[in-house]
């Protein structure tokens, strides 16, 4: 198939009053890079993309690779996104032996400042794209360092403009090795609230998680939950109530999935807490909760192959592991990725009875559609803390386990959408605050 340039080329010397369409550069470069035309290419790159894509780059990794792909078949319409000021161009390119998605990042000057190949289902990099009710100009932005020496965490500061003291909030992680936004594919839930709070005069500390942080040190110490979560947490309000534009007598967390479980030892340690908000925090036993979610995905593919199946068998094994975990006893030294020390220490944990045991405001909210912790956490919850004075539950219909508004059956396939924190979320949890 011959290369065909979508326009015609630029008399040389010409001077550009402004730079040409990003659609324009990128399928200039499409074609230079089809047709093995380097030079070419690599003239229409930003000083900065010329130190990485040189010509010997070209020639020992980009042509093997391209020539690995076969005999050129097709080229679609490209799918698009804005990254700052850049625009990220993706074209489906069909070859005879794979379909590849072929990059480009085109800055605001009309240059190439990256090259990519992805893989045909996913044609662009994650790309966090501002909620409507973030108001940038209303707040700025501080970073911050806390916690133990050997566990010194990076976080950042979202912070109203305009005289406080202002209501603060510390918001604590779900499972794994979170980062502060709690990035997952495009979502940054966590850069949501933060930004949809600070909108609304409320200051917020989130920060990366110390398995993000310090993951390898993490993984050689036989660590609990409160290493995991509740102790950083509790250095994170402590570091709040310092700030000079926070009212040290309005710090609240908001605690999300293992964060929400967390929230009780949270609350008890740190003893100053205005109030928690629990988004989708789970009620039950980690290893249940885990085994239900594998179960639900089973019966979403219609029992699984075989494959699949025995993946379950094996993880009903691992619970069994769990369940028979003692003091004293030759546990197994990892259960369910996890040191036994974790397990053990969460044996006998009730979250709900915990919880029952504060006098601070909670408020707890939960997606319908959630299939990672669902109405079945929210239920223990509302059942042990019934009557209990200040204690508030909110549900959404359309919502998954991120607060992003979906349809139809629940799917963790969905979380791969882009999306934002739902706006009715953040009315909520502003409206809880405002009134402690």
């Amino acid at each position: 198939m011959s290369i065909r340039a979508v326009v015609p080329g630029l008399l040389a010397g010409l001077l550009l009053l402004a730079a040409e369409a990003p659609e324009v550069v990128g399928r200039r470069g499409l074609d230079l890079l089809l047709a093995g035309k380097h030079a070419e290419l690599i003239q229409l790159l930003t000083p900065a993309a010329k130190e990485k894509l040189t010509p010997a780059f070209f020639r020992d990794r980009v042509t093997p690779e391209v020539e690995g792909f076969g005999k050129l078949e097709s080229v679609q319409a490209p799918v698009s996104a804005k990254s700052g000021t850049d625009t990220l161009l993706s074209y489906p390119v069909k070859f005879s032996k794979v379909t590849v998605n072929v990059q480009f990042t085109i800055t605001a000057e009309g240059k190439v400042g990256g090259l990519y190949f992805r893989p045909e289902g996913a044609p662009l990099p994650p790309i966090w794209v501002r909620p409507a009710y973030s108001k940038p100009e209303t707040f700025h932005e501080r970073e911050v360092t806390f916690g133990a020496q050997q566990w010194q965490l990076p976080g950042t500061l979202t912070i109203p403009n305009g005289k406080g003291p202002f209501a603060a909030v510390v918001l604590v992680h779900g499972p794994g090795p979170n980062d502060r936004d709690e990035t997952l594919y495009s979502n940054r839930i966590f850069k949501d609230i933060a930004e949809g709070l600070a909108s609304r005069n409320i200051v917020v500390l989130r920060y990366d998680k110390r398995s993000k942080a310090h993951g390898p040190a993490m993984s050689s110490t036989a660590y609990t939950l409160r290493q995991e979560t509740v102790e950083d947490a509790v250095l994170a309000a402590t570091l709040l109530r310092k700030q000079p534009e926070v009212n040290p007598k309005r710090v609240f967390v908001i605690a999300h999935s293992l964060g929400g479980y967390a929230m009780p030892r949270i609350a008890k340690e740190d003893g100053k807490l205005a109030g928690a908000v629990v988004l989708a925090g789970n009620a039950r036993p980690i290893e249940d909760v885990v085994l239900d979610q594998n179960a639900y995905m089973l019966e979403l593919h219609n029992g699984g192959g075989h494959e699949e199946r025995e993946r379950f068998q094996a993880l009903q094994e691992e619970v069994g592991k769990v369940k028979a975990l003692g003091p004293g006893k030759n546990n197994p030294l990892i259960v369910l990725g996890l040191p036994n020390e974790y397990l053990l220490d969460l044996k006998g944990y009730d979250p709900a009875t915990e919880a029952k045991k504060l006098t601070l405001p909670m408020y707890f909210l939960q997606g319908q559609r959630d299939v990672q912790v669902t109405m079945k956490d929210l239920d223990r919850w509302r059942t042990v803390l019934s009557g209990k004075k200040d204690v508030e539950f909110s549900t959404y219909p359309a919502l998954n386990h991120l607060f992003i508004a979906g349809k139809g059956q629940g799917n963790p396939a969905e979380y791969r959408l882009a999306g934002n924190v739902a706006p009715e979320v953040i009315g909520d949890i502003v409206k809880w605050i405002q009134r402690y």
